[in-house]
């Protein structure tokens, strides 16, 4: 598989497994979002990648979305952009910035360049209605965790430790699963895995519909995975 410089970047930063303003609704399409096709992110694009559900009934009311796509998803693009702007704008003028504001811009740009790559995946990574685990990632859960109830028993004990994300990912190093806990954006990475599925289990993501019932949205997150999408994902990476 080959990557552009720029996905070779994010990549191998770790961005695409956790260290890395309200659009519209995309229309459905086979080629938009499914995959490892980052020609719409919010990273390449510089504007926010439309929602493919603005709600899922029976687990987020848009309400919900609505917010956490703006203010949140939203507000870690406009950081990283204005972080490496800054960076970019002495790196040309030849203007150093002193130690502390350059070190805080460069942890801006890691920990919210991940925020936008990790809600992005969170987001496409949803479905009303999931469907059936596609062959590969189903084979590929089993060999690793026995079956996909036990995948699933591990992936939501995880979620519900977890402060910040927990992920399904695939190393590409040694072709393994791992159930990935992550408590910051720039915290938890395997370095070049590829997110497979994603929960964001920070409050915002959940709180207006289940207010501290942190558990049950972990539980039912499981009912609404794009298993579609996560099995080009696993193809892709």
């Amino acid at each position: 598989m080959s990557f552009s410089r720029r996905e070779f970047v994010f990549l191998s930063s770790g961005a695409v497994a956790g260290n890395m303003l309200a659009g519209g609704v995309a229309e459905a399409g086979e080629a938009d979002g499914h995959g490892m096709d980052f020609s719409h992110s919010g990273l390449v694009t510089g504007k926010p990648k439309p929602l493919k559900h603005t709600s899922i009934p029976g687990f987020l009311s848009a309400e919900q979305i609505a917010p956490h796509h703006t203010a949140h998803y939203g507000g870690a693009l406009k950081g990283y952009a204005a972080a490496d702007a800054r960076l970019e704008e002495s790196v040309r003028s030849g203007r150093p910035l002193d130690a502390a504001a350059y070190g805080a811009l460069k942890r801006a740009v890691g920990s919210k360049g991940n925020s936008v790559i990790l809600h992005e995946t969170y987001f496409d990574g949803m479905a009303p209605n999931a469907p059936d685990p596609a062959a590969e990632v189903r084979a590929a859960i089993e060999k690793r965790f026995g079956s996909l109830e036990k995948w699933a028993g591990d992936f939501t004990a995880s979620a519900k430790e977890a402060a910040g994300w927990a992920l399904l990912v695939r190393h590409p190093v040694n072709g393994k699963l791992y159930n990935v806990v992550s408590d910051e954006h720039a915290m938890g990475v395997l370095w070049m895995a590829v997110p497979l599925v994603v929960i964001d289990t920070y409050e915002h993501a959940f709180y207006i519909d289940y207010q501290n019932r942190k558990a049950e949205y972990v539980e039912k997150f499981v009912d609404h995975i794009d298993w579609n999408e996560a099995n080009a994902r696993y193809r892709a990476g």
